[in-house]
């Protein structure tokens, strides 16, 4: 990201979430312990900028070094691609839930995927013109992936649902 342009950790942060949050949380705890170990490498350096009444801006920008680092590392053919998702984990013991907190689990879980899309569509109308084309991919797959999300949560919703609620009538 810093190869847009100088930025502070708060920067990164709100980036992230406007840009990233749908394929790739990053919050302060892993945002500035980053920071700190790509300026060690020598591959970011920070600058100290005073605020009035603040504590100093860290503000940092990536270096030579860095950009050659980026650069190697995006050679890689075979990126590995993770999926690490608290919904799934959930949902694999949804057996063990009961059948309104499932309904809730499902519904909280769409509600966002709608909040995904309206920030998909945001950026498609404001802001993605002036986009490279690898970010514009990347919110095509992003798009792509919260439709089938949807659909499949929608679709199938009923086998955790109705089966739950079979074992909950069958205990009692």
């Amino acid at each position: 990201m810093l190869t847009d342009g100088p930025a502070s950790g708060y920067d990164l942060k709100k980036q992230f979430e406007s840009s990233f949050a749908h394929f790739f949380a990053a919050g302060y705890g892993s945002i500035y312990p980053a920071l700190s170990r790509l300026a060690e490498n020598g591959l970011v350096e920070c600058e100290e900028v005073p605020q009035e009444g603040k504590p100093d801006r860290k503000v940092y920008e990536i270096t030579g070094d860095g950009r050659e680092f980026l650069l190697k590392a995006l050679q890689n053919p075979s990126p590995c691609h993770k999926i690490r998702s608290e919904f799934l984990a959930t949902m694999c013991f949804a057996h063990l839930m009961r059948p309104q907190d499932i309904e809730t689990v499902l519904d909280n879980r769409l509600a966002e995927i709608t909040r995904y899309q309206a920030m998909f569509h945001q950026f498609e109308t404001e802001e993605m013109c002036d986009w490279p084309e690898g970010a514009k991919f990347v919110l095509g797959f992003g798009k792509a992936v919260a439709g089938a999300m949807q659909t499949y949560i929608n679709e199938n919703r009923h086998l955790l649902t109705e089966e739950t609620a079979a074992k909950v009538a069958a205990a009692q």
